[in-house]
């Protein structure tokens, strides 16, 4: 007779606008390239931007044009430089407190924390060993001997890639049994995180429970 798995209680935040009080990854790239370079940087993609602002280009679309100009020939070393930068001088004060207490409850009770972003994974590990999380799952940008392509390694993780890599991660680390006896807490702010708040058993949305509407309702 096989053993039944024990019980698992994973809990996965996201990022932006959930454990911050807003977007990170603009803020970082202006602290490392500097206003204008920065801003040279928005110009040239402002096509792609404003179409995204409009709803007539997809999110990862204007993303990756945005990751081009400002990253593209970038060195690893030069991306751990603005990373150090940007915790010390930026980050400091964004986290948002009703989150990062929910954090703290979750590591306290012994669960299994994971962040699961569609930031880039330039200055993400950093803060994922910073605050305690277990994992990490993030857009993972193509480097090149050790520079920065400028593109993205995997899909932009945002909608329902944060649900397919997060059960690809969860089986890797619990095998395909645990999955059945896993209870997960999921945090969002977007609707790019409603995917992965479907999936959980306890999801939070902008600070309050959350459970989608049935349809008609």
């Amino acid at each position: 007779m096989s053993e039944i798995a024990p019980p698992v209680e994973v809990a996965a935040f996201d990022f932006d606008g959930t454990l911050t009080q807003r977007d990170t990854f603009t803020p970082f790239l202006l602290r490392g390239l500097g206003l204008p370079r920065f801003l040279w940087a928005v110009l040239t993609c402002s096509p792609w931007l404003a179409g995204y602002a409009l709803r007539l280009v997809r999110n990862d679309v204007a993303k990756a044009r945005l990751m081009r100009a400002a990253l593209s020939g970038r060195s690893l070393a030069e991306m751990e430089d603005w990373s150090m930068r940007w915790l010390a001088q930026d980050f400091p004060g964004q986290l948002q407190a009703w989150t990062l207490a929910r954090l703290a409850y979750h590591q306290q009770a012994g669960h299994c924390c994971v962040i699961v972003s569609a930031s880039p994974d330039i200055y993400l590990p950093r803060v994922a060993r910073q605050l305690g999380f277990d994992g990490l799952i993030c857009t993972e940008m193509e480097v090149q001997g050790t520079r920065l392509t400028g593109r993205m390694r995997t899909p932009n993780c945002y909608g329902e890639q944060k649900v397919l890599r997060l059960n690809a991660w969860l089986m890797e680390r619990f095998g395909a049994e645990s999955i059945h006896v896993m209870t997960l807490h999921a945090y969002g702010d977007t609707a790019g995180d409603k995917p992965m708040l479907r999936l959980a058993q306890h999801a939070w949305y902008r600070g309050k429970p959350w459970k989608e509407a049935s349809p008609g309702n």
